[in-house]
Order: structure tokens, then C-alpha cells, then sequence
């Protein structure tokens, strides 16, 4: 829905791109008022883990205003700036990590100073990117934005599987003065696939069958094909059983595409996971990555587009593959927030790459020169 102005106050109504909204609302320094949350649902208002999400940005932030209703269906919420520093945060078992990774990597080079954060409950799970997808796809784009990456990690202490999670990652990242514009277009070719199969609280046998699967789907398309076993034990393994794969391919630009799978719990009243079943999944999912291609994958489209719009006074262009919902929905805010809009065209590639894969899309936009105002210039 498009955002109605009352004053320098955006208000919205309904609990769509919740997340959107509240990070672009931070970075923008304008208050938003979110109305009719989940009004005609059984269980109307917030959900617990977007009110921790909530306050996740009022640690990582200095001032910041929130109000609820008594039934939280409605909120306000005047951002504070951007602080960083060392935090802890217990995220709700009902979304894995992931769900607060992305706000803390769309918004950590922005702070006062160097965010340190260490967060804690459900690593993966089938509803939120897990951690190991968010290090090898986001934290590369990232990459491509800053000049200085060396201090940018994210580590999995612990692993974590619903619904009782228990596990724990620690992401660092360092102050950036300015986002560098990018002009990227060609993608490369696929050279090596990696990936990481782990089984937490179950025979470690699971894991070597998921392996033995995917590899035999993926080599049928290349040889260089590695997928290691992550055994973990006691704490390490959190505290619920499961497992699942994540699987990454490297292009001969620097391209990474990535997939996943993970177990599904018997507490959904879903059919119990075969690791065979995961493991061929997982692979045809990373090919249909590389089928769709793009500089970046589905995953890291929308940190792309954010950091393209925040970037230096200068051109920035990439192509991507078919846009998700997600992507189109930070297009549509952006415009709402900052007023800057993006030129979207089909993409014509070069006649030796012709049919090679789906439709691409072409984004170009020029950068407002977001600057953070919180770093000391020496």
C-alpha cells in the first residue's frame, strides 16, 4: 500500500514489508505510524518476533521513540540515530536469525561505531535465509560496495534448529564513510560449486547421504563439486534435532549463487524430511540460481538495490535476474522515503550469451550520496 504523508510522518497500514519500513525509517530519519495490523486475522497485532525486531533497532540506536496500542495493531516509530557498539540480542524461536540479520546488514556500516553483535536462537529453518546463505551470498555483495571489507565477518558459534533453537552467531562490521557506486553486467561462468551438509542432534550418517546426493545431481554439470560435513556436538549442536544443506557456486567473475535446504519438524504436521530427498532439492535449487543468473542472487537483491540508492552521486547499474516481490517492494519504498527511483528495463545480453539462461533485468539508478553523519573524518 502506498504510504499516505502526515507531516514528515509516513503511515502505512497492514503488516506487509514490516521490515522494509522500519530499516528505511532509520535510515531516512522519518518517523513512520503503522496502522491495522493483522486486523481481521484470529490473532490481531504484532507477532512476538517483529516486536523483538523492534527492540533490536532501539539497541543498535540512540533516541529512538516506539509507541504501541493496547492490542498492538498499531505503532509508532520515530528512529533515533544510528549507534552500533557491542550487543546482545535473543531473537524469537519463531524466526530464525536471518529475519534480524538482514535489517543489521542493510544498516551496520552506518553507525557511530563499529556494530559487534551476537544474536541468538534458530540458525536454519525453512522460512527465514539461514546464516550459512546469508555469508556467502549477502556479506559478498556487501563486499562490492566497500573498499574496506577486512573487519566485515559474520561466525556461526552454534548451530540452532527449530523449534527449540540454540544457537548463536556473532556478526562484526566496521563504520563505512560512503557506499561505492558499482556497475556490474556480466556475471561469468560457473568454475566451482562448495557447500556445507550438517546433521545436529541425529546420526552424522544423514549428513553423508545428503552429500552423496547432491554431488551426484551437480556433477552431471561440472566436475569441481566439494560439499564438506558439519558435525557438531553437545551445546554446539543446539537443542533440537534436524539437518539440512547449504550449497554456493562461484563464478569466474566472482559471482556467488546460492541454495538450501533444511528438515522439516514434525511439530508442523509436515512429512519427515529423507536426507536424499534434501540433498537432490538443495541442488536443483542452485541450478534454477544460476539458471535465473544475475550479479547477485535472488537473496541479496533487495541489500543491491538499497545500497545502490544510498551509494555516491554517481551511476550504479547491475543486472539480476527476474525480480522477487521482496526487491519490487524496497523499489516501491525507496521512492517513498528518499524520492529516488530506479530505471528497470529488460536486459539485451551480448550475442555469444544469447538463450543462456532466464530474462534479465536491468537497474540503474544514481546514488543520493548517503554519508554517515556519525563518523569522525581524521
Amino acid at each position: 500500500m502506498t504510504a499516505i504523508k502526515n507531516g514528515d510522518t509516513l503511515v502505512y497500514s497492514g503488516s506487509n514489508f514490516f521490515r522494509q519500513r522500519l530499516v528505511l525509517s532509520v535510515l531516512s530519519n522519518k518517523p513512520v505510524r503503522i496502522s491495522k495490523i493483522r486486523i481481521l486475522e484470529d490473532e490481531p497485532g504484532l507477532k512476538e518476533y517483529e516486536v523483538s525486531l523492534v527492540r533490536l533497532l532501539d539497541k543498535i540506536t540512540n533516541g529512538t521513540i516506539i509507541e504501541f496500542n493496547e492490542t498492538g495493531t498499531s505503532m509508532y516509530f520515530q528512529p533515533g540515530l544510528l549507534y552500533g557498539g557491542t550487543i546482545e540480542h535473543d531473537c524469537k524461536l519463531q524466526r530464525g536469525i536471518g529475519y534480524y540479520l538482514e535489517v543489521l546488514f542493510m544498516l551496520g556500516l552506518f553507525c557511530k561505531k563499529p556494530l559487534n553483535a551476537t544474536l541468538r536462537g534458530v540458525t536454519n529453518n525453512n522460512i527465514d535465509p539461514s546464516v550459512d546463505l546469508l555469508k556467502t551470498s549477502m556479506l559478498e555483495t556487501m563486499k562490492k560496495f566497500i573498499l574496506d571489507s577486512e573487519d566485515l565477518d559474520l561466525k556461526i558459534k552454534k548451530r540452532g534448529m527449530r523449534p527449540f533453537g540454540g544457537g548463536e552467531v556473532v556478526f562484526k562490521c566496521p563504520v563505512g564513510k560512503q557506499l561505492r557506486p558499482i556497475q556490474s553486467y556480466d556475471s561469468g561462468m560457473v568454475k566451482r560449486v562448495r557447500g556445507t551438509a550438517y546433521a545436529l542432534r541425529v546420526s552424522p550418517a544423514l549428513a553423508n547421504r545428503i552429500v552423496d546426493k547432491a554431488k551426484g545431481v551437480l556433477l552431471n554439470f561440472l566436475p569441481d563439486v566439494f560439499i564438506s560435513t558439519d558435525q557438531r556436538k553437545g551445546k554446539q549442536s543446539g537443542n533440537s534435532p534436524g539437518f539440512g544443506v547449504h550449497l554456493f557456486a562461484e563464478t569466474t567473475k566472482g559471482t556467488i549463487y546460492s541454495a538450501e535446504q533444511v528438515s522439516n519438524i514434525a511439530s508442523d504436521g509436515k512429512e519427515l524430511s529423507l536426507p536424499e530427498d534434501l540433498g537432490e532439492a538443495a541442488a536443483q535449487r542452485l541450478l534454477l540460481e544460476i539458471y535465473l543468473g544475475g550479479v547477485v542472487d535472488t537473496t541479496s537483491q533487495s541489500l543491491a538495490i538499497v545500497f545502490m540508492a544510498l551509494g555516491q552521486k554517481d551511476v550504479s547499474k547491475i543486472v539480476t535476474g527476474p525480480l522477487t516481490e521482496y526487491a519490487i517492494g524496497f523499489l516501491r519504498h525507496l521512492r517513498e522515503f528518499f524520492g529516488i527511483t530506479f530505471k528497470v528495463e529488460h536486459y539485451q545480453p551480448e550475442e555469444s550469451t544469447e538463450g543462456l539462461g532466464s530474462e534479465k533485468v536491468s537497474l540503474t539508478c544514481v546514488g543520493i550520496g548517503y554519508s554517515n553523519i556519525s563518523r569522525r573524518v581524521i
